[in-house]
């Protein structure tokens, strides 16, 4: 549509065109809806390599999601499979070890670019005719009533909808005009974000080692290279990234070690401040949250973008089960259906990665003995393992059709 259309008629109003948000209107218009995305962005700048320089863990059930939208193709040739996960306390010399040979060889999940999922993502939008994608536009005013939401945009587009979706982030503006309140708090942390190439192989074993100043993720990437998201507290954090390129890799090897051998930068160091926000409700009048304008949880275990991809797929399936049998997709019925399916799991993952964050932050010795004793604990009892195992995959509870690879 031009910027000279002043009125859009449309099933779904999606404001945010992130991850969550472009593959909620691929699922969406998939299954028949005819939806308008708006996002404040343009696809040259968030497609980029030099956007935001993260990567995603797609955990095995959102891998499944990909495929039955037919996404999958396109990412795959990028895509690093992890085979082997292992968990430790900082230097300690038990771990937590998860492989993938103990569920039958399937990939736990893959390393992917930010910038490779978004570019297939923008490419599969400009193949579907019920997407109306509008870019570089900012939402301008939200109104809703007892049938409908009314879009007002920058470019002076309307757009009237059922239902509006907000996936514009932990600082929903949708969110705050609702009046959905959230409980929010600052880590005291920042992420430092960077790419290392290195001597040695990763045979696809991803690390997260818990250090002193926070997590240290060390995630496997195509070729001899992978992705560090390593935590530090925010003063320290500061100092680093004001250190000169040679002092930086000497701070970093110290804490990555010499097990793959020669270290280099692959690129530049980006820094996130960290912090937990949860949406006291899921939905409002004629509005549902998803991703992480419903919750923006710590990246400690890299489930973030997963539990939105799970928010997409459980509310396209609602929607499409309410139209099956005439009801009203933005009707509050609707809409508390997927509240109800989609509130456990963001709660959990919330309490489940605040408390690790805090559980390791501990440096004395009964915590570290604790620590120990619980990773051992669960590296013994093969049927816990096994559990938390399929947790981190994605591939446990209820799951949306999507997750398990079958379309709507």
């Amino acid at each position: 549509m031009s910027p000279i259309d002043d009125s859009l008629i449309a099933e779904i109003l999606i404001v945010g065109g992130g991850l969550v948000g472009l593959t909620l209107a691929i699922s969406a218009a998939q299954s028949g809806f005819r939806v308008v995305v708006i996002d404040r962005d343009v696809p040259d700048n968030s497609t980029g390599a030099d956007f935001d320089g993260r990567v995603s863990s797609v955990a095995a059930g959102s891998a499944n999601l990909f495929k039955a939208l037919g996404l999958w193709g396109m990412v795959s040739s990028e895509a690093q499979p992890i085979h082997q996960i292992r968990v430790s306390d900082g230097q300690a010399p038990r771990f937590l070890h998860y492989d993938s040979d103990d569920l039958g060889g399937q990939a736990m999940g893959y390393i992917v670019e930010n910038r490779i999922l978004r570019q297939a993502l923008h490419e599969a939008v400009k193949r579907e005719d019920r997407i109306v994608l509008k870019t570089g536009t900012s939402l301008e005013k939200l109104e809703t009533d007892s049938f409908r939401v009314a879009a007002t945009l920058s470019d002076g587009t309307l757009v009237r909808a059922p239902l509006a979706v907000a996936a514009d982030g932990r600082d929903s503006s949708v969110r705050l005009s609702s009046g959905i309140g959230a409980t929010c708090k600052e880590y005291g942390q920042m992420g430092i974000v960077c790419t290392v190439a290195h001597e040695f192989d990763h045979e696809g074993i991803a690390h997260e080692r818990f250090l002193r100043g926070g997590p240290f993720a060390i995630l496997p990437m195509k070729g001899k290279k992978s992705s560090l998201v390593w935590v530090e507290k925010t003063e320290l954090a500061r100092e680093l990234l004001r250190l000169k390129a040679e002092a930086f890799l000497d701070e970093l090897r110290w804490r990555f070690g010499d097990f793959l051998g020669d270290l280099g930068l692959a690129g530049r160091v980006w820094s996130y401040p960290l912090s937990l926000s949860m949406a006291r409700d899921l939905v409002a009048q004629r509005i549902v949250l998803v991703g992480d304008a419903a919750h923006a949880i710590h990246p400690i275990a890299g489930q973030g973008l997963n539990l939105g991809l799970r928010d997409a797929a459980v509310l396209v399936e609602v929607m499409d089960d309410a139209r099956s049998i005439g009801l009203d997709i933005g009707d509050q019925g609707t809409l508390r259906r997927y509240s109800r399916w989609r509130r456990f799991d963001g709660l959990t993952m919330a309490l489940v990665t605040d408390g690790l964050n805090r559980l390791f932050a501990h440096d004395s010795e009964i915590f570290r003995v604790m620590r120990n004793a619980g990773l051992t604990a669960v590296n013994s009892n093969r049927p816990l393992k096994a559990l938390f195992q399929k947790h981190a995959m994605g591939l446990l509870g209820k799951l949306p059709k999507l997750l398990e690879g079958e379309r709507l």
